[in-house]
């Protein structure tokens, strides 16, 4: 007979430990902070030794409590992974997917005819979302996010990294003030997204003209909405080519100067850790990774 003990305090340890918090975890656990206080005695009875050290507003593990975590936080995954591989619908084909707005309404949508084609017996639940998705409690099978891809305790594939060039309409190119090099950019106002005015900074020093004092400035909320502004002749606008990949290839926006900026930043496909893929879940992840490898599009066809 396994001498174990109590497997519901194991788990209020687990995220006690992981949260740094009895309150935090009892949320966690839909549970009372006094609740998991009352677990985690237990579990220490049982085991003979103090797992942390408490104090008003937060609790620390205690040396034996910090090597003990390593052994149970592998036990749990293994349960985990074990439970998932058991009651996953592995044939599944519905995929609930989470994406950050701009690369869904730029990139993804004009391409998911594309998708339902190829794979016409799969169905995608499609969500916009700029935040992280805690995979331990929501319904999101996969999500694409968009940073510098060192998220933890999550299954990360690199999918594209974000290059950024200038990008205005046809006619504030060609007009009054022609853009034949960066420095022209003074006759011009720059368009920025809110908190990132550093990319136009960072892009004018590489250019060579840090120096430059623009015409005017305007600060706009999100890319998406800066490169609306910029094919209404507002200004100049600092945008990823692939995601303007339609504009571009209809004209509607052009690139003056092919000087790209990297911003160190990415777009990642994501889920949880250890998840065996459905069946859904491999079509999409084997057809994005793919689909990144392709020429851009034109009026929502490959060229």
């Amino acid at each position: 007979m396994r001498r174990l003990p109590p497997l519901n305090a194991l788990r209020v340890f687990e995220a006690s430990a992981r949260n740094s918090s009895f309150a935090a975890a009892g949320e966690e656990l839909h549970v009372t902070a006094s609740a998991v206080s009352h677990q985690i005695k237990t579990l220490e009875e049982y085991l003979g030794v103090s797992l942390f050290s408490r104090d008003k507003r937060k609790v620390q593990l205690t040396p034996a409590g910090e090597q003990y975590l390593t052994g149970i936080k592998h036990a749990l995954d293994e349960i985990e992974v074990a439970t998932q591989r058991l009651t996953t619908q592995q044939e599944s084909n519905v995929v609930q997917i989470s994406v950050a707005p701009n690369f869904l309404i730029r990139w993804l949508m004009p391409r998911m005819a594309r998708f339902q084609e190829q794979y016409p017996d799969i169905e995608l639940q499609i969500n916009a979302s700029m935040g992280l998705i805690d995979f331990n409690t929501a319904s999101t099978d996969m999500a694409v996010y968009f940073g510098s891809g060192d998220w933890d305790d999550i299954e990360v594939h690199f999918l594209r990294k974000v290059m950024l060039v200038p990008m205005c309409s046809p006619r504030l190119l060609k007009g009054r003030f022609p853009l034949e090099s960066p420095q022209d950019l003074r006759h011009h106002t720059l368009i920025y997204v809110s908190k990132r005015k550093y990319e136009w900074e960072n892009w004018l020093a590489m250019a060579g003209v840090g120096n430059l004092k623009p015409k005017g400035s305007m600060q706009i909320s999100s890319g998406q909405l800066a490169t609306a502004a910029a094919q209404e002749d507002l200004g100049v606008a600092l945008a990823d080519s692939t995601l303007t990949s339609r504009e571009i290839a209809s004209g509607r926006l052009v690139v003056p100067f092919d000087i790209q900026l990297d911003t160190h930043k990415a777009f990642y496909l994501v889920y949880r850790k250890h998840r065996p893929l459905t069946t859904g879940m491999k079509a999409f992840k084997e057809w994005l990774m793919q689909e990144m490898q392709e020429p851009a599009l034109v009026d929502g066809a490959g060229v």
